[in-house]
């Protein structure tokens, strides 16, 4: 059983922030896995049930950003798994927009709710980062991940929602290489014309220069003028 975090802040006024990206994502899995309702549990609001064959419990805290380590850890232990079968998914600042990112163990890099996490359960759990771009200064960052997604990111933003809920089966059976190749498969589908299923028809040959000499439509010798005795034959023909 995997226990898939999704980090955010509580309330209708931080739904839309970068910093809810989790929380969108795990609300984008149970929707179109027909996964619900969602139950308040474990200072969270939690889901469980199946994404493919395997058994699953969808959690969002409800704690604030900065103690989700405080649910997640009441979760992990009530349900009796290991950090290693914890999975988070968070917003990340040093990946550019859309990107999606499979990582295992290692540090919080200054991000609260992973801060809180660590304190809670160790550094031994996975994570899915999910690249929200730098506001280009570390003072501007608070305000940034606080603030709602633009208009012109929402197609990005769909685009890589739909590929983690396309991947949930993967990531709930433990395969994250399958599940990257699903985000990817939204964020960065084939170029037009490079797909299975939209193979480029080959072009048109070129004539050579042997068919060219055989055409005769190219190649005929133009016609002899007609004498004026010609002509004046095939007039008095056409009056007999």
């Amino acid at each position: 059983m995997k226990l898939i975090v999704g980090l955010g802040n509580p309330g209708a006024k931080y739904a839309g922030n970068r910093h809810n990206i989790g929380f969108m994502a795990l609300d984008r899995i149970a929707e179109d896995a027909g996964l619900g309702p969602w139950k308040s549990r474990f200072q969270g609001q939690l889901i469980e049930g199946r994404l493919g064959s395997e058994r699953t419990a969808l959690l969002k805290p409800q704690t604030f950003m900065n103690l989700s380590g405080q649910s997640v850890g009441e979760a992990m232990r009530y349900l009796k798994l290991s950090p290693e079968d914890v999975i988070v998914l968070h917003d990340e600042l040093d990946l550019a927009p859309g990107k999606c990112r499979f990582k295992m163990g290692g540090g919080h890099a200054g991000h609260n709710g992973l801060r809180s996490i660590h304190q809670h359960i160790g550094a031994d759990y996975g994570r899915i980062r999910l690249g929200i771009g730098h506001p280009g200064h570390k003072d501007r960052v608070a305000a940034y991940v606080l603030a709602d997604f633009a208009k012109s990111e929402q197609d990005w933003l769909d685009d890589l929602l739909r590929g983690i809920s396309d991947g949930a089966t993967h990531l709930a059976a433990g395969d994250t290489g399958r599940f990257q190749n699903a985000v990817a498969a939204r964020v960065a589908p084939p170029r037009s014309g490079q797909g299975r299923d939209n193979r480029r028809l080959p072009a048109e040959p070129k004539p050579t220069k042997d068919a060219a000499a055989k055409s005769p439509a190219r190649n005929a010798p133009p016609s002899e003028p007609a004498s004026f005795a010609d002509r004046l034959r095939a007039l008095t023909d056409r009056f007999k």
